[in-house]
């Protein structure tokens, strides 16, 4: 997997190459670049797909300034200057920082996807979300967290990767999300960081930033997502200039693992047409 330096850190990414549309592709916390494995193999014959793993806590690399939501921002904004990409479509699943990058940094945008996400004022997102944050500010919060969401006979419960997926995860999948976590001080560290650093303004900032995002933009929501409210993927896509709203059944939040093939062919069809 090739790196890159970044003013932060080193962030690895994949890469399919190829002169076809550009997608960035943008997972969520306590994922890596592997939660869209399905989705890059539906459309790496016809389409670019970049996804870089950010410092989320699946990532193997500590960062050398501290993370937090409003530098991971910047970080994929410096990401997709350094790699001079450009009419990109940019997709973000579960966290919601593709909002404040479309709402700031729109200059390589062609397109915009937000699937599933944090928005508004659900940030953190969920119990789930609230869940992490105290275990980020509890002494032994963090080691104590991993080791509940490695227990295989806890993994479906509605507070860890239940919450995410109506059909379990591959447990070598959720090996590699939680190893780094597991095995480097370091990166508890920027994990820690990142969730003590939350700024519960930011999403309703980057919402009044997208009512002037004049590129497509498509909102795709889980009917039977358990963090993220639905009424919130209609909002989304009534303030976006250029919204539409897709709704999906037999998924959680994590549409790329419950129907990766669904979600590929709806991008395939929005870079088209979009």
């Amino acid at each position: 997997m090739p790196e890159i330096e970044l003013s932060a850190g080193t962030v690895a990414y994949e890469d399919t190459g190829g002169d076809g549309p550009v997608v960035v592709l943008l997972h969520g916390l306590l994922h890596d670049a592997s939660v869209w494995r399905h989705v890059v193999a539906e459309l790496r014959t016809d389409h670019r797909l970049v996804a870089p793993t950010l410092p989320y806590g699946a990532h193997r690399r500590p960062m050398r300034r501290p993370p937090t939501p409003d530098l991971v921002n910047e970080l994929i904004a410096e990401f997709l200057e350094r790699l001079d990409l450009r009419d990109v479509t940019l997709v973000e699943s579960d966290c919601g920082r593709a909002q404040t990058v479309a709402a700031r940094h729109p200059e390589r945008l062609a397109r915009l996807v937000l699937i599933s996400c944090e928005a508004f004022d659900n940030y953190p997102p969920g119990l789930p979300g609230k869940m992490i944050g105290l275990a980020c500010r509890v002494p032994g919060g963090v080691p104590l967290m991993v080791r509940v969401l490695g227990w295989k006979p806890l993994r479906r419960l509605p507070v860890g990767f239940g919450a995410l997926t109506k059909r379990p995860v591959p447990d070598e999948v959720v090996e590699r999300w939680l190893r780094p976590l597991r095995t480097d001080p370091a990166i508890r560290r920027d994990f820690r960081h990142y969730h003590t650093h939350v700024r519960r303004t930011e999403l309703l900032e980057a919402a009044q930033g997208l009512r002037r995002f004049q590129r497509p933009a498509l909102v795709v929501w889980a009917t039977e997502d358990l963090m993220m409210p639905r009424e919130h993927g209609r909002m989304l896509a009534e303030l976006l200039p250029r919204g539409r709203l897709v709704e999906l059944r037999g998924t959680r939040t994590l549409i790329a693992e419950d129907r990766p093939q669904r979600l590929a062919s709806l991008l395939r069809w929005f870079v088209a047409e979009g």
